[in-house]
């Protein structure tokens, strides 16, 4: 009999719950891809928060506290079962691969995901852009300024740190998903996001809320804030994320599991 990998038996276990929900209940698997976005805009609130207080403080304190707090979007997104596309990038590669769903069920999947990610990026993000901590910023400030750098990258290196974004957060969710502890599936979250947070890594997902707080909080008065520039990087970064987090990550240990061997995940 062929060794089964634990860790993909969970993974299709995954693929399952998503499809049933998808074909059941359209509105539900909606709402919790909105819902997604939502946890993003507040990990990304509260890290852009406390890292223009952080800047105050010490020039450069501010970047190390916006990637921890940045972490913990992901730690409620995976608590609380919404629907992120980056991770599902993954979950439909290996499905297709796996056999348990057919491309173009896979591609709807992805893509309705990643549609009402933006749906929630862009609502979440203009309502917390009305909070008070992003009332009369200053142009010069850390939110501004990341988001402005981000809104000037070349295409190969938007591109680059895309694969590499999707690469720690679906190394992320795989490590949760082997972790039988809460306090250390949570600690190993946490740390493996602030990689990609604190590098400044290119998400195509969370940039939906970061861009919208931004905006909304500047008053459109970024100069970087242009239509070509945001989705030029939004296009790569999506680009970016599939190989990382489909390709890399999901093919790619899809086809290392798929043999006749006890060395499996």
């Amino acid at each position: 009999m062929k060794p089964v990998s634990p860790l993909f038996e969970q993974i299709d276990k995954s693929i399952s719950k998503k499809m049933n929900l998808f074909q059941n209940s359209f509105a539900r698997y909606a709402i919790r891809a909105i819902l997604a976005c939502m946890f993003l805009t507040l990990g990304t609130a509260v890290a852009f928060a406390i890292a223009m207080k952080g800047e105050g403080i010490a020039h450069g304190l501010g970047k190390i506290l916006y990637a921890f707090m940045f972490s913990w979007s992901l730690v409620m997104i995976l608590y609380m079962n919404a629907e992120l596309g980056t991770s599902n990038m993954l979950y439909m590669t290996v499905g297709v691969y796996r056999k348990r769903i057919n491309f173009s069920f896979a591609a709807k999947i992805l893509f309705t995901c990643i549609f009402f990610n933006l749906v929630g990026g862009v609502l979440f993000g203009f309502l917390v852009s009305q909070t008070a901590p992003f009332q009369n910023l200053e142009m010069d400030n850390y939110m501004f300024t990341a988001i402005g750098g981000k809104l000037t990258k070349s295409t190969s290196q938007i591109l680059i740190e895309g694969i590499f974004a999707n690469i720690v957060v679906n190394t992320a969710v795989l490590v949760s998903m082997r972790m039988k502890d809460d306090a250390g599936k949570i600690a190993a979250i946490i740390f493996i996001i602030f990689i990609f947070a604190f590098l400044g890594f290119e998400h195509v997902i969370a940039n939906f809320p970061a861009f919208t707080l931004a905006y909304f909080a500047s008053h459109g008065a970024m100069a970087e804030m242009t239509a070509m520039n945001v989705g030029h990087n939004l296009l790569f970064a999506l680009i970016g994320n599939y190989i990382g987090g489909g390709l890399i990550m999901g093919l790619g240990y899809a086809w290392l599991n798929n043999l006749d061997s006890t060395y499996l995940d």
